[in-house]
């Protein structure tokens, strides 16, 4: 099979997501300039630098009556920071409760009963219970082809590590199997690892 996205796939759902995948979830909190923290999952989302430490995420829809397309990332361009939660495999009904539409102002961690945390560096809450945590100064919204396409792009200014997930000073997601987006409604987790040495 071949296609032109322009021209339609001629498929029941499209196939996109599903192609690449699978794509880690950032779980991202903010907090709005009048203090309501907001929490809402991400599936495009990724590590993109080491040094210094960036991650970005992309908003691709939009919450009527909010500028820049979502809470979260209308909450990030006006304080300048955000904090990236990494979801375990057992915490994945409170994420999925978390993407559900609510009103502006409405609080996440309150709907989907989850525990946050202050975070140290930035003014957010963090999912405490996290296996980890990225806070997050702003570098830069980027405007992407196609309506409500926004890139957000952060640098890394602290990092939480929760204490079980390291063994012998390797950070292993193994102990707490990190969950991943699928196509459709499909999503999956690590729950095991292979090695390859690098050629020299």
């Amino acid at each position: 099979m071949f296609y032109q996205p322009e021209n339609g796939h001629t498929l029941p759902h499209n196939p996109f997501s599903a192609i690449v995948s699978p794509r880690p979830i950032g779980w991202i909190s903010t907090r709005g300039k009048d203090g309501v923290d907001n929490l809402a999952p991400y599936s495009f989302f990724n590590a993109v630098a080491y040094e210094p430490p960036q991650v970005m995420f992309a908003s691709t829809s939009l919450k009527q009556g909010r500028h820049m397309g979502k809470d979260s990332v209308a909450n990030i361009d006006e304080t300048g920071v955000f904090c990236v939660n990494i979801v375990e495999y057992a915490m994945r009904d409170a994420m999925n409760a978390t993407s559900a539409s609510h009103p502006e102002g409405g609080d996440e961690f309150t709907h989907a009963g989850v525990e946050r945390a202050e975070c140290e560096t930035i003014a957010c809450s963090r999912v405490a219970a996290a296996p980890a945590t990225l806070e997050c100064k702003l570098l830069q919204i980027v405007p992407l082809a196609g309506e409500h396409n926004l890139i957000v792009i952060g640098e890394v200014t602290g990092v939480h590590l929760r204490d079980d997930c390291l063994k012998d000073g390797v950070f292993d997601v193994t102990c707490y199997q990190p969950l991943a987006r699928l196509g459709y409604q499909d999503y999956t987790r690590v729950d095991g690892l292979f090695s390859l040495k690098r050629p020299e």
